[in-house]
């Protein structure tokens, strides 16, 4: 009987742990369908027909619709199995990456991008809920450093190949390429991924409580400032490093890996370290990036110089998921699906906004400008969060307090 007990736990175990590996997966295949088009923003604005900023407008599109998504899903969803919600949004990330690979023109790429738009925002929305159920409370940081390690995947390889592929094949070949990639993903989701039961009917007062909380509410400005910054930055990080430092598809390959593969290492180091003590680390992505992007504007042309900088941005570009969302694990335990709605809300928002405000300097002023306002925008974030306590939970209630 011992033996069989402990078997069948072994095997529930495993079985969680590929279900972990599936979000992992689906996260790389997320992120590189959202952000393709950072890597491939020239020759999909000469293909199209329209500038480089407007291109660039592509990701705040689909960040406006996973805005919208987040705040909704738990509410459209209702009391759907948790697994076919997820599910169907794979499908979605299918039809889309089909959508763009044969897009027309600009109308066609921006529907494309709604529509991925939904299925980031619903994603986003239920997956650190859904980490805090496949294992237990004490591995849900190493679950969470591994679902994230397929957003490092997706910096790592996404980014330099793409730019890579769509040189030599076109930018819709590289779309093309992303398809069978994501129906794998979603036959092992199918296979893995255990009966997730909705736990209760949610509603938009669970979202309307969560954020009356005053210390959720710094966190959530926090966490838009920080990822504000860093698209600012990033959305435009192609055109900074051809206008400003003359680099050739090569050289920009070669810098996306390096900043890709760094974010591995920020994913471990996050992951492993973090533990119960995070106010320390949240002002940590913002500081150390704000710094970098402005060094990058003084590194008169030295390939090493940028290498260097950029996996440092990208180490901590990776870490800044992990240890917000490990923040929003501890302190909002009570409600994770309705603070994972308003983190992917803000998140998405502040990606949104980093967007059009990097493409209306670059497009007016100078991509100068462009990471001037990213590093402004860091700034604001590493001033609000402090020393972090005042983003963490009262001791003194399970819940809140309205302190």
């Amino acid at each position: 009987m011992t033996d069989t007990t402990q078997t069948d736990t072994g095997n529930r175990q495993c079985a969680a742990w590929g279900a972990v590996l599936s979000m992992s997966l689906c996260v790389a295949l997320l992120l590189a369908s959202e952000f393709m088009p950072v890597s491939l923003l020239t020759p999909m604005a000469d293909g199209l027909g329209v500038s480089e900023g407007a291109t660039g407008q592509a990701i705040s599109i689909s960040g406006l619709f996973a805005l919208v998504a987040s705040l909704m899903i738990t509410t459209v969803a209702g009391r759907v199995n948790r697994k076919s919600v997820l599910v169907g949004l794979t499908m979605l990330m299918l039809i889309s990456l089909v959508i763009v690979a044969i897009a027309p023109n600009f109308a066609a790429l921006i529907t494309a991008r709604a529509i991925l738009g939904i299925c980031i925002g619903g994603f986003w929305a239920l997956a650190t809920a859904v980490m805090m159920r496949l294992v237990p409370s004490h591995d849900v940081p190493r679950a969470l450093s591994i679902m994230y390690g397929g957003q490092a995947i997706a910096s790592a390889f996404a980014a330099p190949l793409g730019a890579w592929l769509g040189d030599i094949f076109g930018w819709r070949a590289v779309f093309w390429t992303l398809t069978p990639l994501v129906a794998i993903n979603l036959v092992w989701q199918l296979t893995v991924l255990p009966s997730l039961p909705a736990r209760g009917q949610q509603n938009f007062g669970a979202l309307v409580d969560v954020l009356s909380r005053p210390y959720f509410l710094r966190g959530l400005i926090a966490a838009m400032l920080s990822w504000g910054s860093a698209f600012t930055m990033f959305t435009y990080l192609r055109p900074f490093l051809e206008q400003f430092n003359g680099a050739d598809v090569l050289t920009l390959s070669l810098l996306l890996l390096v900043l890709g593969l760094a974010g591995f290492v920020g994913t471990w180091v996050a992951g492993r370290f973090i533990g119960q003590r995070v106010a320390p680390l949240l002002k940590l992505p913002a500081l150390v990036m704000g710094v970098i992007t402005l060094g990058l504007l003084f590194t008169s042309g030295s390939i090493l110089a940028i290498g260097v900088l950029l996996a440092g941005w990208g180490m901590m570009n990776t870490a800044l998921s992990v240890i917000f969302m490990t923040w929003m694990s501890q302190n909002v335990s009570d409600a994770p699906e309705a603070g994972g709605s308003l983190m992917v809300a803000a998140i998405q928002g502040s990606i949104l906004l980093g967007a059009i405000l990097g493409g209306l300097l670059l497009d007016h002023l100078s991509i100068t400008a462009t990471f001037v306002g990213s590093v402004a925008l860091s700034a604001l974030a590493v001033i609000l969060i402090g020393n972090g306590q005042n983003l963490l939970r009262p001791v003194n209630s399970p819940k809140h307090t309205g302190d």
